[in-house]
């Protein structure tokens, strides 16, 4: 079996030190999209052995990686999960199943079926973003999946690109019904990919834009809450736009808008 780097082993780690900021449940509305998307849950079930999840940059405490294996646990019972970090002084005993490990973009070597690495890349330049992408994706085991995003402090507004070894696949923007007035306001924590390109003319910005008009529309809808608002205005968003995903009928705490790349791809 596979085992992550002990501190001090080499090579050393690919990426740098950040700063390591979490916090328990912070990462819970992507967790509830992994545990239901059809990608993550092929990725995790067709495969001939135990699947592999690694996640990459826990932080300065490992709440959300023991988080993370708990949802993933509900779609591959025996999958097995690893936490990296490029920190040393950060990397801690396994517990309740999960190994920690030293390890960076480079995965200490380990070929995973799913990746998730939040709340990294935003403290990188943008310039440094594809290639880190490549390096982990080159990792991946057929038909694996990497989820990169960004999240506010306390998790209330979250966004995430789900790439392939291929290349980027979506962009997922999911925040709290209560705590967001407009769709937009979930820019500022877009991934480093697209944050910078929220400006006219480009995509990620026409997109925003098209997302509060759709939500000024259902505002008749205001009355039944913010999801029931939301439910209509993303229905409306998917008229006017190929590709976006419209809503399960399953309830959903969060409200969750998902774009395919191409609809939000930069420009330049």
């Amino acid at each position: 079996m596979e085992r992550p780097s002990p501190p001090g082993s080499d090579p050393p780690p690919t990426g740098r030190i950040t700063r390591g900021t979490t916090g328990l449940n912070r990462l819970r509305r992507s967790d509830r999209w992994t545990a239901h998307h059809p990608d993550i849950v092929r990725a995790l079930s067709d495969v001939p052995q135990s699947a592999l999840a690694v996640d990459v940059g826990y932080g300065a405490r490992p709440d959300t990686t023991l988080e993370w294996a708990g949802w993933l646990r509900r779609t591959a019972p025996t999958v097995r999960v690893v936490g990296l970090e490029i920190d040393p002084a950060r990397v801690v005993p396994g517990r309740d199943g999960v190994e920690f490990g030293l390890g960076g973009f480079e995965l200490a070597g380990l070929r995973p079926n799913v990746i998730r690495a939040f709340n990294v890349l935003r403290q990188y330049d943008e310039a440094e973003v594809p290639q880190a992408w490549a390096t982990m994706t080159a990792r991946l085991r057929p038909g694996g999946r990497l989820i990169e995003g960004t999240c506010d402090e306390v998790g209330r507004r979250c966004c995430w690109v789900l790439l392939g070894p291929e290349g980027p696949i979506s962009l997922t923007l999911a925040w709290a019904p209560g705590h967001t007035e407009r769709p937009s306001d979930l820019a500022e924590r877009l991934p480093k990919a697209l944050i910078h390109r929220n400006v006219p003319g480009e995509k990620i910005h026409e997109m925003l834009a098209l997302a509060d008009e759709c939500w000024d529309h259902a505002a008749g809808f205001a009355t039944y809450g913010h999801r029931i608002r939301w439910r209509h205005a993303a229905a409306l968003l998917a008229e006017r736009t190929d590709g976006v995903a419209r809503a399960p009928r399953r309830p959903l705490r969060d409200n969750v808008l998902t774009l395919p790349w191409a609809s939000v791809a930069p420009r330049t």
